[in-house]
């Protein structure tokens, strides 16, 4: 966007400024004179250099229409995509089942901000207990990022929801390189036979919950983790604990 064309969208007064030393006639751009192109842009900025808060304030509004554009947009994307986001089969979900909020959690096991905000997320869930959660494994992170949520899924088939959870928790709060023998550790601590999860990390099920998952994230736009999906808006990076419980109070006053 060239700047000389948002700034004559910009400022109305600017506008009546230059209307007052021109006539009515001069404001059509299209049939000014050099010369009066020239003096039409000198009176636009000597306006401006005078009242620079204008300028500022403009701006404030441009960005503003630009971030309702954004989140309306958002907004239909989430409903026309709602039953992959929300009810997919073969998510991690946390909180109340019957919650009247429910979000969802884009994260990767190998991304620091994930770790950071896995334990602000478990004490808003425990702390407000009407909230539904759903984590989507999207591992944008590399080839370790990739194996470990391959492994977390592979949890999931051979030992159960539970074991999917605690396998969860681990590679959250665990810091180090993944690699098999980390993995296949994990998983017998668990009481799970490492080599069967191995073997199922490139099962059919879990090619298609990560399928599913990418072309989320595509469609969304989702370039880091962890992204939220809150309400009818995307929160894309960390957010601290008071920070979501002020996200929760919007959500519900707006209902």
């Amino acid at each position: 966007m060239a700047l000389p064309r948002f700034l004559t969208r910009l400022t109305t007064a600017a506008l009546l400024t230059a209307s007052t030393a021109f006539g009515a006639h001069a404001l059509d751009l299209s049939d000014m004179s050099s010369a009066e192109r020239a003096a039409f842009g000198a009176e636009v900025r000597a306006y401006l250099m005078e009242n620079p808060e204008v300028l500022m304030e403009a701006v404030d509004v441009y960005n503003q229409r630009q971030q309702a554009a954004q989140e309306a947009g958002e907004a239909g994307l989430i409903a026309a995509h709602a039953a992959d986001l929300f009810e997919a089969e073969g998510d991690l979900v946390y909180g109340n089942p019957d919650a009247d909020l429910v979000f969802v959690e884009f994260s990767d096991y190998r991304c620091g901000y994930c770790k950071k905000a896995y334990p602000d997320v478990k004490a808003l869930l425990e702390k407000d207990g009407n909230i539904k959660l759903v984590v989507k494994e999207y591992p944008i992170l590399g080839e370790e990022s990739v194996l470990a949520a391959r492994f977390a899924l592979a949890v999931r088939s051979v030992g159960g929801v539970e074991a999917y959870d605690a396998i969860h928790d681990a590679l959250m709060t665990t810091r180090g390189n993944v690699t098999e023998g980390s993995l296949k550790r994990m998983a017998k601590d668990l009481g799970l036979d490492g080599d069967a999860v191995m073997a199922a990390t490139d099962s059919d099920a879990v090619n298609e919950i990560l399928g599913r998952n990418q072309q989320l994230g595509q469609i969304f736009q989702i370039s880091g983790t962890p992204t939220f999906v809150m309400g009818e808006q995307l929160i894309r990076g960390y957010v601290p604990f008071d920070a979501m419980n002020e996200i929760v109070a919007e959500l519900r006053q707006n209902r």
